[in-house]
């Protein structure tokens, strides 16, 4: 029996268990739970936050007020459904995208910072808008890839244990009765 033999069922032995899906349902959870909240406290903060990006149009200001009002609530939604374990799989794949266009974003406007203020990369801060407040961005960007594997573990997981909603996709359907009783002559 080689290694490849192993990890494969080992992999899926810890994943049946629930656990690896019970703590990343929690931590990512949890996580887009509280910086959607304090995004929603301070909307107009949010939205200017947004705006130092300058990846959306000012003009018309639906795209940038729009962001600015459902992405806080998409944040609260996802990770609510998480932590209560409903549309898991859903949930933990909108959570992944959103990361995969944050982290982008946060390393382009540091690379920008550093280009213009001439400041050391690894020495960079400024407040994301991720509802953290300010932070180095090499740390932001470790913790958002991070967020990111984490958020996968949704996305891929078998297991349903320990969610409100859902089982295994890998376990058996019940049978349908498929005969029909023959008539007696």
């Amino acid at each position: 029996m080689s290694a490849n033999d192993v990890s494969p069922s080992l992999i899926r032995r810890v994943d049946a268990t629930g656990v690896p899906l019970a703590l990343a349902r929690l931590v990512i959870g949890g996580y887009f739970i509280y910086t959607g909240i304090i995004k929603l406290e301070d909307p107009v903060l949010f939205l200017k936050q947004i705006k130092q990006y300058e990846m959306l149009p000012l003009d018309p200001a639906y795209f940038l007020n729009g962001t600015a009002v459902i992405l806080p609530w998409l944040e609260l939604i996802c990770g609510s459904a998480l932590v209560l374990g409903v549309f898991v799989r859903g949930a933990g794949a909108m959570i992944a995208l959103m990361l995969a266009v944050f982290t982008p974003a946060i390393f382009l406007r540091a690379l920008a910072i550093h280009n213009t203020e001439h400041t050391p990369f690894m020495q960079i801060a400024f407040d994301c808008g991720c509802g953290t407040g300010e932070i180095i961005i090499w740390k932001k960007l470790l913790l958002n890839f991070l967020c990111f594997l984490v958020a996968l573990v949704p996305v891929f997981s078998n297991s349903r244990r320990w969610c409100l909603a859902g089982r295994s996709r890998s376990a058996p359907a019940e049978p349908v009765p498929t005969s029909v009783a023959e008539p007696t002559s």
